[in-house]
């Protein structure tokens, strides 16, 4: 008996009332199955990002043609992290000097 994996362009609805599209495949991580979803640039040109999904989290998988996948991740327009959601990075940090420290003056 031959595995078959998975491969489709879809549009996925999850819960939540969200929706993304992309290229959709099987992935495993830690012995755990997962639903890739690689979300396409704008220009069509790679994958903006990635994002693995739990059986879980997803309502319907609709399979499309690649054209409306492509089309339909235009449109909703998701984004793998918010700016609101990572904090700022610190700029280089000064050294800090002890005692013992040949401290320049």
């Amino acid at each position: 008996m031959s595995e078959e994996t998975f491969e489709s362009w879809a549009v996925v609805e999850l819960f939540g009332h969200q929706r993304m599209a992309g290229l959709v495949t099987e992935q495993t991580v830690g012995g755990c199955a997962f639903v890739r979803v690689d979300v396409p640039t704008d220009d069509g040109a790679g994958v903006l990002y990635t994002r693995l999904l739990g059986q879980g989290a997803i309502y319907a998988i609709n399979i499309v043609s690649e054209q409306v996948a492509r089309e339909a991740a235009k449109r909703l327009q998701t984004r793998p992290v918010y700016g609101y959601e990572i904090p700022r990075l610190a700029g280089p940090r000064e050294p800090e000097y002890t005692d013992q420290d040949d401290v320049p003056y």
